[in-house]
């Protein structure tokens, strides 16, 4: 557990697991944080470095002043990869992570030999940008709280809610605990993604993820995003909302073990 200080930029929490293997970079969804993986990590430690980081503004990071981009937040990694002389891995990207994945994979392609875009999507068309807008609002004017119910609602499914509470209300803290700075500041960066024309540039395996019953990120954003990628597939997480790797981690596991393992796994053994 370390922190990278880069000039002028706000100082970036990170961990690392695993000592062999490929280098998997980890990049969470909005409003969570490097805990968000907890339940991947017995299943990809084994095989992979892993090297999971907290956003800018979220979890033990600084914030800096918001509002933010997303050609800022890929830099933040690009400098953190830098840091810890990984000159290219496989991005594993969430929600948030997942278009901050496609911003890093386009700017700096030489450094993404595989990715993996769960629960995500390259435009908003379920979430117009006078949502992202109120967000921003209610966070500066009354703070995060308001915003986590909301939050979990979209997040989880009825059953799991029910069934699950101490996972629920752990990921309620966290969403709760995220700086004002780090809310607004990624709400307006991810209410600006626009790369659907440009994933075709993209030529990287791809693993596309989403949940069954996910509305915020909806199958047809997964499956626009699969389509424009001209090396994708596409995985589906039955009896999931928005948060599968929580939700669902075995069925979420099973699928990223078999993508990781028959591309940038497998080519490692060749060696």
């Amino acid at each position: 557990m370390s922190m990278l200080e880069i000039a002028g930029a706000p100082a970036i929490y990170y961990t690392v697991d695993g000592t062999q293997g490929p280098w998997l970079v980890l990049s969470h969804s909005l409003g969570c944080d490097v805990s968000m993986w907890d339940l991947q990590m017995p299943a990809l430690a084994e095989r992979y470095r892993v090297l999971r980081y907290d956003t800018r503004g979220h979890g033990r990071s600084g914030a800096g002043a918001a509002p933010y981009s997303l050609d800022e937040l890929a830099g933040d990694a690009a400098q953190l990869m830098d840091h810890l002389g990984i000159e290219a891995a496989t991005w594993i990207g969430f929600s948030m992570g997942g278009m901050i994945g496609q911003t890093f994979a386009l700017k700096y392609p030489q450094r993404i030999e595989a990715m993996v875009l769960a629960d995500t999507t390259s435009q908003h068309g379920a979430t117009p940008q006078s949502v992202w807008d109120e967000r921003i609002r209610v966070a500066r004017e009354q703070g995060v709280g308001p915003l986590v119910q909301p939050a979990i609602g979209r997040w989880f499914t009825a059953d799991f809610r029910a069934s699950q509470p101490a996972a629920v209300a752990a990921v309620a803290q966290v969403i709760g605990s995220t700086h004002v700075e780090g809310w607004t500041g990624c709400c307006a960066a991810i209410a600006s993604v626009h790369t659907t024309d440009d994933l075709h540039r993209i030529g990287c395996p791809a693993l596309v993820m989403v949940g069954e019953h996910d509305i915020g990120t909806p199958l047809a954003a997964s499956l626009e995003m699969h389509r424009r990628l001209p090396n994708s597939t596409l995985a589906v997480i039955a009896d999931a909302a928005h948060m599968t790797c929580i939700e669902q981690p075995e069925r979420f596991n099973r699928v990223l073990r078999m993508f990781l393992d028959s591309t940038v796994g497998a080519s490692s053994e060749a060696l």
